[in-house]
């Protein structure tokens, strides 16, 4: 099968502005149709209401939104149905994302996430159409998402630990969901290391002036920036450590920011968490903002951090944004949980902070950096250097190579 044009179907749970949709779900895609291959999402949106136009080509890729997602994201912050609302959501997704599978066949069905609305529509896909079911596992769901009954969260985990088992390709971005997987019935063999990785396309150093104007913008002349980019919910992403953190920041040095760039259905909570800290003027919050400004908000910064503790949400996990610091040179800040050090290489192009979840040894770390320009320098080159091992153009033919072995397989059988 080397070498043959595949047509490969993305299904989706999310949007292509959601983390995973817009840093890996997009660029692994675009990068398969840059090689050459057929590749169509069908996806779900966060405000499919609002929607202008619901089917499109970008960059090669049809692109489908079929329905609304479970949550609904306005501005910055998130939504959750009532359970009886969900469950309507629900059946409105797993039907429009089904019809639209089952409109032209497909060599590959991947389904992005094991949810049940994704995963029951690949897999009538796969049964009444053909092809191959391919699941994607890049988090911990059961134990990574906020649940509003215990129903909920029994059926998320029914369908992450049985799809995967019905799959003949199943990825995953970390060894701990690995063993997840085969401790779950998963045959090993069908299991691939599938890293996270770095859209080089979207992550570009941006306009000088364009950055001083926002630097002006936020208050932030003349002061060191700590930011944190991504998700203000607390299920997932300890925030409220970071602000912790900061607390004990700012008593040694009141020359410092904290920006947090994102939004979520913790916004609120953090906010007023950063007043009872006495941390008012010294923190911004800019709430969500359009993915092609995030390489202006990386540019402001002088350190990123990723606040984690060390719980099966964070193992499961391969964060985006050190991908993404790495690719725009601004040194990060985590914990060696999961695949984060073992991704930083040796020598360590991270600062790990040790024990993960403690607010001290966060605030020691990221002070190592503000208060030492060479050791800054050093782990800006080192991030420079390890980035260049995960690009999507590089991921995505590790990708082709497991979709087209797979098929080969299944020929070869057939003979």
């Amino acid at each position: 099968m080397s070498g043959d044009k595949l047509s490969i179907l993305f299904l989706l749970t999310q949007d292509l502005e959601s983390p995973s949709g817009l840093g890996r779900y997009w660029p692994l895609a675009r990068e398969l149709a840059t090689r050459g291959h057929q590749v169509r999402i069908v996806a779900l949106h966060s405000n499919y209401a609002a929607l202008k136009e619901h089917k499109y080509f970008r960059d090669g890729v049809q692109i489908e939104y079929a329905a609304p997602m479970h949550v609904l994201k306005q501005g910055s912050h998130k939504q959750y149905y009532s359970s009886f609302r969900l469950v309507l959501v629900a059946f409105r997704a797993v039907w429009a994302l089904t019809r639209r599978s089952l409109a032209a066949p497909a060599d590959i069905i991947q389904v992005c996430k094991p949810h049940p609305m994704n995963s029951i529509a690949g897999l009538l896909a796969a049964r009444l159409r053909g092809g191959l079911l391919c699941v994607d596992c890049d988090d911990y769901e059961a134990h990574s998402n906020r649940f509003g009954s215990g129903w909920q969260h029994r059926l998320v985990a029914y369908f992450e630990q049985r799809i995967p088992r019905l799959a003949q390709i199943v990825t995953t971005h970390t060894y701990y969901m690995h063993d997840k997987l085969t401790a779950w019935g998963t045959p090993e063999k069908r299991i691939h290391y599938l890293s996270n990785g770095v859209d080089q396309s979207r992550l570009t150093q941006p306009d000088p002036v364009s950055v001083s104007g926002l630097r002006e913008r936020l208050g932030l002349l003349g002061s060191r920036v700590v930011a944190y980019l991504g998700s203000m919910s607390l299920a997932s992403h300890p925030v409220d450590s970071l602000l912790a953190a900061f607390k004990i920041i700012a008593e040694w040095n009141d020359n410092t920011i904290l920006l947090l760039v994102g939004g979520g259905e913790d916004m609120d909570v953090l906010q007023r968490l950063s007043q009872r800290l006495g941390l008012d003027g010294m923190v911004r919050f800019t709430g969500r903002v359009l993915p092609e400004e995030m390489p202006m908000y990386y540019a402001l910064a002088d350190v990123s951090v990723d606040p984690v503790y060390d719980d099966e949400p964070a193992r499961g996990r391969s964060p985006l944004k050190m991908f993404e610091s790495w690719a725009m040179g601004v040194p990060f800040v985590t914990s060696p949980v999961g695949e984060r050090a073992r991704l930083a290489g040796e020598p360590s192009a991270v600062q790990l902070a040790e024990p993960a979840g403690d607010a001290r040894a966060l605030a020691e770390a990221i002070l190592q950096i503000l208060d030492n320009p060479a050791l800054a320098d050093t782990l800006r080159q080192r991030g420079y250097e390890q980035v260049k091992e995960y690009t999507w153009d590089r991921l995505s033919r590790q990708m082709e190579s497991i979709y087209q072995d797979a098929l080969g397989a299944l020929h070869e059988r057939k003979r």
